[in-house]
């Protein structure tokens, strides 16, 4: 049924012609309006384990290239996409590789591989403000993000369809049948059968925005999200942003099954209220799971090899997620946040981030009532001029507790995370 509702859709997005936008008629040309990016990322994860779990560390260089076309003049544009990727593991320890890290994946061997590197492309086809892409892609939707917060990025392969025909509005469409796993090579090293998307978003007025999307992979799940943010402008440097996002999956009997499932429903949502005033906010957000399945809000990680879902590692546009996602079955987590951006204070391109976490009510197939608890630090620098303008550097930390009931779902330790990212814009 979803196949069918996308290709109605996406037929009658390719089919607009809304003279409210028309991107394709501001076009330059393919070559004139095409960029070669380079991303230079030295990238250090350590993971400190307690409870007699084994730590994780991992260390690696990456050169991240990125090729974007312009659109050829005319009706209809034509253009194409391409990446080139290469890592380099630097940490060749005993701690390196394992789940939850994955900046290389572990061999038959047991070892991690000492570097990897892939390359994808696409063509691209514009009609007004229209745009159907085939191939390898990196797509960002709610129900299909792929994870760019390790050493290299997933991608997925397939068809997307992204029309902005209408002021304020964005409508997708989409069907992709492999995943490349950010720590292998190959263009199917993820396993995934096929991952279908639909949705949409739109700003309603200045201050409000809302979204609604769905994806359905196949013998996994069948997913839908919503969301809704406000911003309340207060004064001239003060507001109060509600932003409520919320997620309802639907596993497939097969699936729930195979892994071991004790139910095929689970329902989550987060609500946050930030107040910012001048180079200070603060964050108050809660969080929710319910529903009878096991596994809780189950997002990410890759069908081959994990049994898992296969729609991509940032597909959790919740609250509370840092290093714990706070997302078992019955889990209820509050959170205190504050940010301070330091170009008040005459640094600009320096801002640090604290969150504490708390989760309860936590239910695993031998226990109830358990809890765990977050402590989350981040500092972030942005060179703002000279040679080195857009470097970026991110020191992050985490204190993760998890009680003895929860132990199944999750582990306490501590974490540290370094990633300097190096962007260098060829033309």
């Amino acid at each position: 049924m979803l196949n069918k509702r996308i290709s109605l859709i996406a037929l009658g997005m390719l089919s607009a012609t809304q003279v409210m936008a028309n991107d394709q008629a501001e076009s330059k040309g393919f070559v004139e309006d095409s960029s070669l990016k380079v991303l230079l990322r030295n990238a250090y994860i350590n993971r400190d384990k307690k409870d007699g779990n084994d730590d994780q560390r991992e260390w690696g260089q990456a050169a991240i290239g990125t090729y974007t076309s312009g659109f050829t003049q005319g009706t209809v544009g034509v253009g194409v996409d391409a990446f080139g990727l290469y890592g380099l593991r630097l940490d060749r320890g005993s701690h390196s590789g394992g789940q939850g890290i994955d900046f290389f994946k572990e061999g038959d061997s047991g070892n991690p591989a000492g570097d990897l590197a892939k390359a994808g492309g696409a063509v691209k086809f514009r009609l007004s403000s229209t745009v159907l892409t085939y191939g390898d892609q990196m797509p960002v939707l709610p129900v299909l993000s792929y994870d760019n917060g390790r050493l290299l990025p997933e991608s997925y392969t397939g068809t997307l369809i992204t029309s902005k025909e209408i002021k304020g509005l964005e409508l997708n469409a989409g069907r992709f049948t492999a995943e490349s796993r950010k720590s292998a090579e190959g263009r199917d090293s993820g396993g995934l059968k096929s991952i279908n998307v639909l949705g949409g978003s739109y700003q309603f007025t200045e201050q409000f925005k809302a979204a609604l999307y769905a994806s359905d992979v196949e013998d996994v799940l069948k997913k839908q999200y919503v969301n809704a943010n406000y911003v309340f402008p207060i004064d001239k440097d003060q507001s109060l942003t509600l932003d409520f996002n919320g997620y309802r999956t639907k596993l497939d009997d097969s699936y729930v099954r195979e892994s071991g499932a004790t139910g095929d429903d689970n329902k989550i949502w987060s609500l946050a209220a930030t107040f910012a005033t001048g180079a200070h906010s603060f964050t108050l957000a809660h969080q929710r799971s319910t529903g009878d399945s096991n596994l809780g809000y189950a997002y990410g990680g890759y069908q081959k090899d994990q049994g898992r879902v296969g729609d991509g590692g940032n597909t959790i546009y919740l609250a509370n997620s840092y290093w714990s996602d706070f997302n078992a079955e019955d889990e209820r987590s509050w959170q205190l946040g504050y940010g301070l951006d330091f170009s008040t204070f005459g640094v600009p391109g320096l801002s640090y981030n604290f969150a504490y976490v708390r989760g309860d009510n936590i239910t695993t197939s031998t226990s109830e009532g358990g809890t765990e608890r977050e402590i989350f630090n981040q500092f972030k620098y942005v060179v703002q001029s000279g040679p080195a303008k857009d470097l970026s550097v991110k020191l992050r930390s985490s204190i993760l507790r998890v009680s003895q009931k929860s132990s199944e779902y999750n582990s306490s330790g501590n974490e540290v995370r370094v990633f300097v990212d190096y962007p260098i814009n060829i033309f």
